[in-house]
């Protein structure tokens, strides 16, 4: 029972929210009016950034062609000599070119490779599955070209594939000490590199491209590369792209000064997405695959 009060008085208590059940109705609709606030500046701030995502787009210009070629220790000419055999082979038959066409354009072939590997001596191959098309995961396997292209020519030789996933910059140490046999990474030929250890004949080109986002005000090497400009190019370390662009202007590069190291070539790009670098040089080929999986 309501205590003895004028009707008058108990309606002036109900709209100042001097009431209980009124004063929760109150508060509980200016929490969804600031919920509605809320969300409507979370959609507008969206907005006004393009949606939180950044584009990327591959410069029309190339960076660089180079070709690649597989790596073995100085002193190993017997198996340079047994690799180069191999690769002339499976170019001749066309396995090579299957291999390839099968990475890059999608074209699938019905080769198999290792089937009766088991007990035969060893060939270990060094790589750095970070490399899309050429090496990387699926399913805790290592694929791509490299892996494809190395199981090819350990069946021409009779042997067994071991692949061992390390970092780039660690592979041509590990060739030079025999603790792999071969390294096989989309690494290209460099006098710097042919000081430390012997390349086999090329088994496929690669082409260095500049990734930048959509809106970038790069929109050329000639802009990247200008000796005033301050632009921050992300690489994969010990790469090529990390070897062009760190060289001086005089002979193409950028300077070290500019020049933002990453151990794989998905963190230089996602660098380059948050805004930490203002492009991203890199083989053609896993660049094409790092655009295309960001821009889904």
């Amino acid at each position: 029972m309501l205590p003895n009060v004028p009707q008058n008085q108990r309606d002036t208590e109900d709209l100042d929210g001097s009431d209980p059940t009124h004063r929760l109705e109150r508060m509980n609709k200016m929490k969804k009016l600031m919920t509605l606030i809320l969300a409507l500046a979370m959609v507008l701030s969206l907005a006004a950034c393009g949606g939180g995502k950044t584009t990327l787009k591959i410069l029309e210009t190339e960076y660089a062609v180079e070709d690649y070629a597989i790596c073995v220790a100085k002193e190993n000419e017997e198996l340079l000599a047994k690799l180069n055999e191999a690769l002339a082979a499976l170019k001749a038959d066309g396995t090579a070119q299957k291999i390839v066409d099968k990475y890059i354009s999608g074209v699938e072939h019905d080769l198999a490779f290792q089937q009766d590997a088991e007990g035969k001596e060893e060939l270990i191959m060094a790589t750095n599955a970070n490399f899309p098309p050429y090496e990387y995961y699926e399913n805790d396997q290592v694929v791509g070209i490299d892996a494809e292209m190395a199981a090819a020519i350990a069946d021409y030789l009779d042997m067994k594939l071991t692949i061992v996933d390390t970092e780039f910059g660690s592979i041509i140490g590990g060739v030079q000490t025999g603790k792999y046999d071969m390294g096989m990474a989309g690494m290209t030929i460099t006098e710097d590199r042919l000081e430390s250890v012997n390349f086999t004949d090329s088994y496929a080109t690669g082409v260095q491209v500049v990734i930048v986002p959509e809106d970038s005000p790069i929109t050329d090497l000639d802009v990247l590369l200008d000796p005033e400009a301050d632009y921050k190019v992300g690489v994969q370390q010990d790469t090529t792209g990390d070897i062009y662009m760190s060289d001086t202007a005089e002979n193409g590069g950028v300077g070290e000064d500019r020049v933002v190291r990453y151990k794989a070539g998905a963190d230089a790009v996602q660098a380059l997405i948050t805004g930490k670098v203002d492009c991203v040089v890199i083989d053609q080929e896993p660049a094409k695959n790092f655009v295309e999986t960001n821009n889904k």
